[in-house]
């Protein structure tokens, strides 16, 4: 039995097919299959009913599955105390952070910690805030730089860089472009066109909140993945947009939304991570820390 053998039992599990578990492994599909039908020769019993495209746990395989899991996280801690005995940062870290992210706090912390330790590769991805999480819990991210309305589950270490409420940007000469405030009942009014973000993400999360507890059933007209796209198309007078309060600049108006859930971005980092990623996140936080000033992120950076 050996080590890489247990993880494409794992990655094939996770993508639910050989090929996916070799694309994500970046190896060939073959050489997934072949080391998978060998840890099954030797262990006595099949792992996996192969459908045409589908793999799935057989229940031998599902009884396994646990221990193997634990084998590699033994192994990764081993390898953890290692490092951090000899003091030296090596391996790999996986970040995840929202989609667009170009947080000036984030890119020094990046920029940084691959000058620091140059022999770590880093592998980064953008996503979903609820993808990014859900990816931490899998153990298939580290770290990830996420936005949220709410608590983030428990398990993770998590620091918050931003809180902020939503606002409805409209442009001059709009009917509210002069209100102090609006209530979540007049973006659900007839007429009104609301964009914001889809889905998945903090802001939408927090929009649907704060008009759930205020009774009010609303959907958007438009959900764009960029809160660039919406304010845009607010300025073009296709509708309100409806963003943090930090993304929201002239030429619109920013019109705060009254009982606003907050909507935060954090930095989460899952249980138990290696020497790099501690050591990542450590520079991440300095430097979010430092760069992020009282109203929040710059401007249309991230899709919060």
């Amino acid at each position: 039995m050996e080590l890489h053998q247990l993880r494409y039992v794992l990655e094939v599990h996770r993508r639910g097919s050989f090929t996916g578990a070799a694309e994500a492994l970046h190896v060939s599909q073959s050489g997934v299959s072949a080391q998978v039908a060998k840890l099954e020769r030797e262990l006595g019993v099949r792992l996996f009913e192969r459908g045409s495209r589908l793999a799935t746990l057989t229940p031998d395989g599902v009884a396994l599955l646990p221990h193997a899991t634990a084998a590699l996280d033994a192994v990764g801690r081993v390898r953890a105390v290692a490092d951090d005995l000899s003091g030296v940062v090596r391996g790999q870290v996986r970040i995840g952070t929202v989609i667009g992210c170009t947080i000036p706090g984030y890119l020094a912390g990046f920029a940084a910690f691959r000058a620091a330790h140059p022999g770590v590769a880093v592998t980064a991805s953008e996503g979903s805030s609820a993808d990014l999480v859900a990816a931490l819990a899998d153990g298939d991210l580290d770290l990830a730089l996420v936005a949220h309305a709410g608590p983030l589950p428990p398990g993770l270490d998590v620091v918050t860089v931003v809180d902020e409420l939503l606002v409805a940007g409209v442009p001059a000469g709009h009917p509210w472009s002069g209100r102090t405030a609006l209530a979540p009942a007049d973006l659900a009014a007839p007429g009104v066109a609301v964009l914001t973000l889809p889905p998945g993400t903090g802001i939408r999360a927090a929009l649907d909140r704060t008009c759930a507890e205020a009774g009010v059933t609303l959907t958007p007209a438009v959900q764009v993945h960029s809160p660039e796209a919406a304010l845009a198309l607010a300025a073009q007078g296709a509708g309100v947009a409806v963003l943090a309060a930090s993304m929201v600049g002239a030429p619109l108006h920013a019109v705060p939304l009254a009982g606003s859930v907050t909507t935060s971005l954090s930095l989460a980092t899952r249980a138990e991570p290696g020497a790099a990623a501690r050591a990542f996140a450590g520079l991440l936080r300095d430097r979010l820390a430092g760069g992020v000033g009282a109203t929040g992120i710059e401007p249309v950076t991230t899709s919060l």
